[in-house]
């Protein structure tokens, strides 16, 4: 799973200069009004909704704004746009896989916007089925190793149900089965810390190692679905190695 904590090291660069940009609350405006829609408008008694909160008051995302994408997804706001949750799976060059997770109130323009990017780049669009059995759908948290005891972290993620625990310099992350979520963000919810990144997510069985060029060259291919409007979120199975993450960015 090393290649993926690079890349969430990556796009934690991004999404700080995507905040600037104003770009990063659109995203996390739909993500707010999915979790309300799905388990109501009270943070308190929906852990995703208050994540995903905990998520806009880190961005520095206005508090009108919240409150406004919380009445769109409890369906408050009667002018606002109907969004659904939509998964794709597709190849980027070099057969790399690719779970892509898009929030959109126009499903027709999603899927032409994916497979333009994708068939430009050498890659495109599967069936259902083509590219999922490649990984595992996962629940996933990850704290600062500079501002938490790995220890304290480690005990309180076994008492909630992790099933593994891994360390390096940047981040303590947790895996765990989907189902252990709530329990996992709740245990953390009640000792006050708070998580840099959580959700559920697709994590690849095994990765496909290429070249430095060839892996700086899908990631870029990454980096360009990512922008879409309608993505929240790129899963791929690609080994990326320190040495890519350099030229990426030096680039």
């Amino acid at each position: 799973m090393a290649g993926h904590s690079h890349w969430s090291t990556i796009k934690r660069k991004k999404s700080a200069a995507d905040a600037k940009k104003g770009k990063i609350f659109t995203r996390i405006a739909r993500e707010i009004a999915i979790a309300a829609r799905e388990g109501g408008g009270d943070p308190s008694m929906n852990v995703r909704l208050g994540l995903a909160i905990d998520k806009a008051k880190s961005a520095n995302m206005p508090k009108d704004s919240i409150e406004r994408a919380i009445k769109r997804g409890v369906g408050d706001d009667k002018d606002g746009a109907n969004f659904e949750e939509i998964l794709y799976e597709g190849f980027a060059p070099n057969g790399v896989a690719l779970m892509i997770e898009c929030v959109t109130e126009n499903r027709n323009r999603t899927v032409a916007e994916l497979r333009h990017a994708l068939n430009r780049a050498g890659g495109g669009l599967g069936d259902p089925g083509s590219v999922s059995w490649q990984f595992d759908r996962l629940t996933y948290f990850a704290f600062s190793s500079d501002a938490h005891d790995f220890d304290a972290v480690f005990e309180l993620a076994v008492e909630a149900g992790a099933d593994d625990i891994q360390q390096d310099e940047e981040l303590i992350e947790i895996y765990g089965s989907p189902s252990a979520f709530k329990s996992i963000a709740d245990h953390f919810t009640k000792a006050n810390i708070v998580p840099e990144e959580s959700g559920i997510r697709y994590i690849p069985k095994q990765e496909v190692s290429l070249d430095t060029e060839n892996t700086v060259k899908v990631m870029r291919v990454i980096e360009a679905i990512e922008d879409l409007d309608d993505v929240q979120d790129v899963y791929a199975n690609l080994d990326i190695t320190e040495e890519a993450i350099l030229v990426l960015e030096n680039s």
